[in-house]
């Protein structure tokens, strides 16, 4: 009887080496596809000019509501002052803001610190952070 080693019946994922069940479907895990697609979104918003959440998940064939989380995390937000536009609300007031869960004046009521710093600036209505 032959023996087998511990990770012989996994295939690596291409990208970082994690080890895959040999039936999983492609090459990439999806910790790595999930990467790969946020930063296909940061360049398709660097890329285009108005572009909205909607524009990004019909582009991307995604929920809309992946889109609104990576806003909702401060991972990407929109840039111009015309928050008509804006799906996204502070959770404690309701205000219209661009990115993450508090707008300013709740943000700065809470002392909370640490957000990463804005790429620079570009045309068009959403932007990227550097940190994601």
């Amino acid at each position: 009887m032959e023996q087998r080693g511990l990770f012989d019946n996994y295939k690596y994922c291409e990208y970082c080496g994690k080890p895959l069940p040999l039936n999983f479907e492609g090459t990439v895990c999806s910790a790595c596809q999930e990467q790969q697609l946020f930063r296909d979104v940061k360049e398709f918003i660097r890329n285009n000019d108005n572009v909205t959440e909607y524009d990004v998940a019909k582009h991307f064939d995604i929920p809309i509501q992946r889109v609104k989380h990576w806003i909702r995390e401060g991972r990407i937000e929109y840039k111009d002052s015309n928050l008509n536009a804006i799906t996204t609300h502070c959770v404690e007031c309701g205000a219209p803001i661009s990115f993450g869960r508090l707008c300013a004046k709740c943000l700065k009521k809470q002392s909370v610190s640490g957000h990463s710093k804005l790429t620079q600036e570009s045309p068009g209505r959403m932007r990227y952070f550097e940190d994601s």
